[in-house]
This record gives C-alpha cells, sequence and structure tokens, in this order.
C-alpha cells in the first residue's frame, strides 16, 4: 500500500488514538484529520478537541451521533430481538458500522485517502470497522497501526508517548485494571482482572448498574409504548429514540438491571470474557417481546426467532452492511406492521418483567381461549380431527415400526 497523503482517524482522545496520531504523522508524513463520535458513552468531548489540536491534527471532527445511532442502528436491531450466543445484546457491535460510516464520508468531504482505527489484531472491532468501510467504499485504504507498529506493550506504548510529549494519565502510567467500551446502548469491560473466567468480577468493574441486591426494595412500574416495533414513550410521554433509551438506561441503572458475565467466541476464533451492562436495552427487549406476544402472528413470531441468531452473528462480525442482513431486515421491519400498544413492566432487583401488554392491533381472543363458557366461538369438537390428521403419520410409523419388530 503506497503511503497515504491524508488519514481520517477514529480519534477517542485516550492514549492509545493519541499514539496513533502521533505515529501515524511520523510513520507516513502524512495530515491526520480526528473524527470523535459521541455516541452517548458519558464522557466530555471537549478534552479530545484540545488533546488534537495540540498533535497538530489538520482538521477536527465531534459530532453528536446518539439520535441517528439510536433511531437507525440500535432500534433496527431490537426489531430483531438480537442476541448474539443467547445473552449479548450487541452493544459494542453495532456501534461500529455508524463509526465507520462517518469515517468514509468525513474522508469523502476532507479528500483523504485512507482511514484509521485504534482496533487490536487480537479483537472483532478491526474486521468490523474495516468490512464497513470496504462497504461504503471499495477503494478506501484502511490504517490499522496496532498490526503494523512494534508498539507490542504498554510499557512501549508509554515509552513512545513520553518521546513525543503525548500527555499521559496518571493511572495510564501502570497497568489499567480493565478495558472499557461504552456507548448509549451498553458498557463493555474486557481484560486484566477479567481475563481468567474462574474469577468473579469485581464490583468495581460495573459502571452503569447499581449491584441488584443493593437496588430499592420497592419495585418500580413503567409503561412503554410502541409503534411498528419501535418504543417511543415511557409512561405516556413521547420521547425521541436517544432520550428514551437514555432514560430506560436511567431505570434500568438504578435497579441493577442488564448485567452479564459473557465467555463469548469472537469473530478471528479465540474466546474472551467480557463483563457487560446494557439496562435500558434490557428492559426494551422484555417490552419488545411483550408486545409481540399479541400483535405478532405466531407463524411470523416463530420464523423471526429463526432468523435472530444469523441475524445477530450478522451484526457481531461486521456484516451490517451486507446484502443478507439487510434482506433479513426487510423481512423483520416487513413483520412489525402491527406492533403497536403499551407493555407494562415490573422493575425489581435485577429483573425487568412484563406484567401487562395491550393494543388495538391486539390477535389475543378471549372469547376463544376463557375457561367459562364461550358463547359458541369456538367449537372444541373440532380438534378431534385436528388431532387425527396431525397424528396420521405418527401412526403409520409406529405400525411399521411394530410390523418389522414382529
Amino acid at each position: 500500500m503506497s503511503a497515504p497523503k491524508k488519514v481520517v482517524l477514529a480519534y477517542s482522545g485516550g492514549l492509545d488514538t493519541s499514539i496513533i496520531l502521533k505515529w501515524l504523522q511520523t510513520e507516513y508524513g502524512c495530515e491526520v484529520v480526528t473524527f470523535t463520535a459521541d455516541l452517548g458513552q458519558g464522557e466530555e468531548l471537549e478534552p479530545a478537541r484540545k488533546k488534537a489540536e495540540m498533535m497538530g491534527a489538520t482538521s477536527i471532527h465531534i459530532e453528536d451521533l446518539r439520535e441517528e445511532f439510536t433511531r437507525d442502528f440500535v432500534f433496527p436491531m431490537f426489531r430483531a430481538n438480537a442476541l448474539y450466543e443467547g445473552l449479548y445484546l450487541l452493544g459494542t457491535s453495532i456501534a461500529r458500522p455508524l463509526i465507520s460510516k462517518r469515517l468514509v464520508e468525513i474522508a469523502a468531504a476532507e479528500g483523504a485517502d485512507a482511514v484509521a482505527h485504534g482496533a487490536t489484531g487480537k479483537g472483532n472491532d478491526q474486521v468490523r470497522f474495516e468490512l464497513a468501510a470496504y462497504a461504503l467504499n471499495p477503494d478506501i485504504k484502511v490504517i490499522a497501526p496496532w498490526r503494523e507498529w512494534d508498539l507490542t506493550s504498554r510499557t512501549k506504548l508509554i515509552d513512545f508517548a513520553e518521546k513525543n510529549q503525548i500527555p499521559i494519565a496518571k493511572d495510564k502510567r501502570g497497568e489499567a485494571p480493565f478495558s472499557v467500551d461504552a456507548n448509549l446502548l451498553h458498557t463493555s469491560s474486557e481484560g486484566k482482572v477479567l481475563e481468567n473466567p474462574a474469577d468473579e468480577a469485581p464490583d468495581y468493574v460495573y459502571q452503569r448498574t447499581v449491584h441488584p441486591e443493593d437496588a430499592p426494595d420497592t419495585p418500580e412500574y413503567i409503561e412503554i409504548g410502541f409503534e411498528k416495533g419501535d418504543a417511543v414513550s415511557i409512561d405516556g410521554t413521547a420521547m425521541s429514540p436517544a432520550t428514551l433509551l437514555s432514560r430506560l438506561n436511567d431505570l434500568g441503572g438504578k435497579h441493577g438491571i442488564g448485567r452479564l458475565d459473557l465467555v463469548e467466541g469472537r469473530f478471528v476464533g479465540m474466546k474472551s470474557r467480557g463483563i457487560y451492562e446494557t439496562p435500558g436495552g434490557t428492559i426494551l427487549l422484555e417490552a419488545h417481546r411483550g408486545i409481540e406476544s399479541i400483535t405478532l402472528d405466531r407463524g411470523a413470531a416463530h420464523l423471526k426467532d429463526e432468523l435472530m441468531p444469523r441475524y445477530a452473528e450478522l451484526i457481531y462480525n461486521g456484516f451490517w452492511f451486507s446484502p443478507e442482513r439487510e434482506m433479513l431486515q426487510a423481512a423483520i421491519d416487513h413483520s412489525q406492521a402491527h406492533v403497536t400498544g403499551t407493555v407494562r413492566l415490573k422493575l425489581y432487583k435485577g429483573l425487568a418483567r412484563t406484567v401487562g401488554r395491550w393494543s388495538d392491533h391486539s390477535l389475543y381472543s378471549e372469547a376463544h381461549v376463557t375457561f367459562e363458557d364461550d358463547a359458541g366461538a369456538y367449537d372444541q369438537k373440532d380438534a378431534a380431527g385436528f388431532i387425527q390428521l396431525n397424528a396420521l403419520r405418527l401412526k403409520l410409523i409406529a405400525s411399521r415400526n411394530r410390523r418389522l419388530k414382529g
């Protein structure tokens, strides 16, 4: 790959991406444009701007993408009830395609010929960033310093930073206890004190949720309104997607909801242990399944559940912009046409449980399921023929097996 002239760097303002900024300047002699996304990680982003200015960034982009992130990425994913390996709500995975999208768009606007990221060569994020970038611009160059440089230890990184007058936070001079990624949907903590999956995670790892044992002793009830599969209100108050998710995060964090200790299979082949906190997302998933239970036909619901693991795997592996993900999304979105109504939930000691649901689009018929007189809505005698037809093949198989044994 020929040396780039201008690179757009996904920049957090932290030690690693600051080192990458300087490394790109010294290694390639190129201009570096920084892009910092506010995805609701809860950090002040102005220090990142000042640091990029100090380090000679050619141009600095800081963007509030919380609404776009929630509306165009998180909500479509939640229409599918997506869980990777049955448990993980994909908080890190779903943020990467949006960051990559903006990297490519900024590169085009700035006349840059490359983009760069700070993901290591061991993880999933390098795959997610790069597959998304290539899907949006097949000619873009992607630079992954962790796969190129010889700064292979924390000590070497610190030495490089000191030689190049890169500010180092005091807590970065030693080994960090664990690595954290955060956005509006979740926090992810990995490494160091978490690397042995046999050891219980220290409570200080958790940042967004109180310990369920310390959560309020009184349950809290909330109502979430849905329109066509997307949450639109809490307790009757209409909210934007990001505002609604933020409110659910507050509620979930208060009640210790959304903690997950997971050993997962990375796309690159190894297993890793992560501690995830997804308070608002956990409530949202429960509520969405609650409203689907009365508005979604059995056949559509069961098919969705069959498609979901494949859909979740595509997001986890970085194929958000693939044709197969878009095909599945079209089917999922079609299923949500009548997923409209309200769900009542009980939040208590780490759990969010549906306790009521109602909708003008409901398929639930009390007249058909009642144990009381159904006034002719359902003729129980019809079940006899239904059972006989479904039993026919089983009877034939049993008869054959009995004959052969005899």
